[in-house]
């Protein structure tokens, strides 16, 4: 059985009740994301070199993922169109067949990503599984195959009870999450990473959310976090354990 690295007991904290359903983000809050794609963006940057600096290309890759979003939404196929159509702009057309491949290669190196559990989560997940308390869903956006491969890679399939994969995290889809599980928003706990999609959405309905920053954040999902009496902000997904307070 996997051990968190950090369980601690917090006597003082008010705990969450009446919780019946518990969402999970994926990406950044069960297993390391984020820090691949930096990775691959720098490679990406060094590829481009020829027409401009790192930031310079950063600069607009963002701008160009940000005007595609709408269209392609979220995703290692999306961010890899974006790469490609950025490339062929920030070079004016001059970047050659063969850097093209390179780049196509490494939008689809993410689609291969371990997905290896953050610590404390698997331990986590099976503690909160085994008391039946709560039904288990793993909420996330995204590209749906891709979701499914790393949720099916990490190996947690089997501690969730419902898998829902959206396009975005809106307001309507966290009220129609509620509804396709019979609660209503205040016995819902939204558990994730990103203040701006997984966080404020929920405490706007008037639901409980448990926000467990990640050591790096995508650029899309910058938002500045405030204090509220339906949130607890944690270091690590197994100080869930003690903040709940079963009916």
């Amino acid at each position: 059985m996997e051990l968190p690295k950090i369980f601690i007991i917090f006597a003082n904290m008010n705990k969450i009740k009446n919780i019946k359903v518990i969402a999970f983000d994926a990406d950044d809050t069960l297993w390391d994301c984020q820090s691949h794609f930096e990775e691959v963006e720098k490679e990406y940057a060094a590829l481009l070199e020829p027409w401009g600096m790192p930031n310079e290309v950063s600069a607009a890759l963002f701008s160009t993922e940000s005007d595609n979003m709408p269209l392609l939404g979220y995703g290692c196929k999306a961010f890899t169109i974006s790469l490609v159509e950025n490339a062929i702009s920030f070079s004016h057309g001059e970047i050659k067949a063969g850097f093209i491949d390179r780049i196509v290669q490494l939008g689809k190196s993410l689609l291969k990503l371990k997905a290896t559990p953050l610590p404390g989560v698997t331990f986590t997940l099976q503690q909160l599984a085994d008391s039946k308390l709560y039904k288990l869903v793993l909420f996330t956006k995204g590209e749906l195959l891709d979701q499914q491969n790393k949720l099916n890679r990490s190996g947690l399939a089997k501690y969730f009870d419902d898998v829902v994969i959206v396009s975005d995290k809106t307001s309507e889809e966290y009220t129609k999450l509620c509804h396709n599980n019979g609660i209503n928003i205040k016995e819902l706990l939204m558990v994730g990473n990103s203040f701006r999609s997984d966080i404020e959405p929920v405490l706007k309905l008037g639901g409980y959310a448990a926000h467990i920053p990640f050591k790096v954040e995508w650029k899309h999902e910058a938002m500045k976090a405030y204090s509220h009496e339906h949130l607890v902000t944690i270091n690590n997904i197994s100080e869930l354990i003690n903040i709940l307070q079963p009916e």
